[in-house]
């Protein structure tokens, strides 16, 4: 009588206190385990993000870093999602990965999900953006020389997450940011169904067995693009992720970027903002962690597909031949593509393994997107599966701009931004939308039937 008296009044408490009630110890649970790494370049190596750049970054603002979290279920399926305060993963480093953890850890690619951040104040990676900037040599080695120490670090971050394996109880739940602008209606003043934002700000909350809690998992859809400096930094993903580690102590905080490819913050340009939208971010996080959280059931499944994603439009000879006048960075684009043209290498036809991936915690479903994905996937895929639905964008591999049919049809810049990735392509086949969706219906489908 004195223990049922004793769980039901931690059970009260722990919903006062925005905390979910720990199980008995008779009950399936979780668990969970965290690791992080410093990922800060040394001043020196070139930042992704903006072609305006000049030279490479002079100093660091704040630190950069990898998280990982383990989770494994009742049944001992695990996964480990990892959050970079990066750009982007290209697809060649992102292989790397995959093999290397399957092989020292046993996980199998569905079940690792590389969740890049995309703060534009992060370094140059291996075979990304390598036309934007004009690297020399030297500066190709470094990039080169980090890469692959960045590789390692992901795969012994992971392993160490593994190895922290403790009981946990994971919940969920949903709050709001409003910094976030459809970028079309900063430029063009389009308004309603023309330029959409999605300020949901969802939630994964992770405690031990005794309700401490241990790891915040939150997302917004929207560019980190508030800062153009060249010092590190994680822009507001990075100042929330502060924020949220000090409001929380104990508590480690990992973002994870939303369809945000058309959204930016509003207004920026100055630490000040930075910090102001960090702050805001990381307030809204706090709402939802002391609002009554639905408890996840501890039951994991994983699945994943590669896909070819057909281009559109191609360039031809003479496209390019004029665009190869210039000085800037679509200049070196049409450069490149004219000397494979001339060797006689021929376009590839489509983009080979882009990555859609669906894993299902209990109720809870989370959709991870590669490359730079508009906001319209995000209300679509919530609506055809369900608002417990999480949509995240930038993962596992980040290659171009994906564009909604909408987006596609408008045109401009978030259609695919294909001479800032390098892609033999002026515009992507019409039907890239369906060809998404559909492979995160089956998916979704399939994880349900298992």
């Amino acid at each position: 009588m004195r223990r049922r008296v004793f769980l039901l009044l931690v059970a009260i408490s722990a919903l006062f206190l925005g905390a979910t009630p720990f199980t008995t110890a008779s009950e399936p649970t979780w668990q969970a385990g965290f690791a992080k790494a410093r990922i800060t370049p040394e001043p020196g190596l070139w930042m992704a993000g903006y072609a305006a750049r000049d030279h490479a970054a002079d100093g660091t603002l704040h630190d950069l870093w990898i998280k990982a979290l383990a989770l494994e279920d009742s049944k001992g399926r695990q996964a480990v999602l990892v959050s970079m305060d990066l750009l982007g993963m290209p697809q060649s480093m992102y292989a790397n990965i995959c093999k290397r953890v399957e092989k020292q850890s046993g996980l199998a690619q569905a079940a690792l999900m590389l969740c890049a951040s995309h703060t534009h104040s992060g370094p140059v990676l291996r075979g990304a953006l390598l036309d934007i900037y004009p690297l020399d040599d030297e500066q190709i080695a470094q990039i080169e020389k980090y890469s692959a120490e960045l590789e390692t670090t992901v795969v012994e971050t992971v392993a160490r997450a593994l190895a922290d394996l403790q009981p946990a109880q994971l919940a969920v739940s949903t709050s709001e940011a409003t910094f976030g602008a459809n970028r079309r209606a900063l430029r063009t003043g389009a308004t309603g169904d023309a330029a959409p934002t999605d300020p949901a700000v969802p939630v994964l909350s992770v405690r031990s067995d005794q309700g401490k809690l241990r790891a915040i998992v939150f997302g917004y859809a929207c560019h980190n693009t508030t800062l153009d400096i060249y010092r590190w930094n994680g822009d507001y993903a990075g100042f929330a992720q502060l924020d949220l580690q000090s409001q929380h102590p104990g508590a480690e905080a990992m973002f994870v970027a939303g369809c945000g490819a058309d959204q930016n913050p509003h207004p920026r340009r100055t630490i000040e903002l930075c910090e102001q939208h960090g702050l805001a971010l990381a307030n809204a996080v706090s709402k939802a962690l002391a609002a009554t959280m639905e408890p996840v059931a501890p039951e994991l499944r994983t699945a994943m597909k590669t896909i070819d994603l057909p281009y559109g439009e191609q360039p031809g000879v003479e496209q390019l031949k004029k665009t190869a006048e210039g000085s800037n960075y679509a200049a070196r684009w049409a450069q490149r593509l004219l000397a494979e043209i001339e060797a006689g290498k021929p376009f590839a036809k489509s983009y080979p393994a882009y990555p859609v991936q669906v894993w299902q915690l209990g109720q809870f479903r989370l959709v991870a997107l590669g490359g730079e994905v508009v906001v319209d996937y995000a209300f679509n895929l919530r609506n055809r599966l369900g608002e417990n639905t999480w949509v995240a964008a930038y993962t596992n591999d980040v290659m171009a701009y994906i564009p909604s049919a909408r987006v596609r049809a408008e045109g401009g810049y978030e259609a695919g931004a294909f001479n800032v990735y390098g892609l033999p392509a002026v515009s992507w086949a019409p039907d890239i939308q369906d060809r998404i969706v559909n492979t995160v219906e089956a998916l979704a489908a399939q994880l349900e039937n298992e």
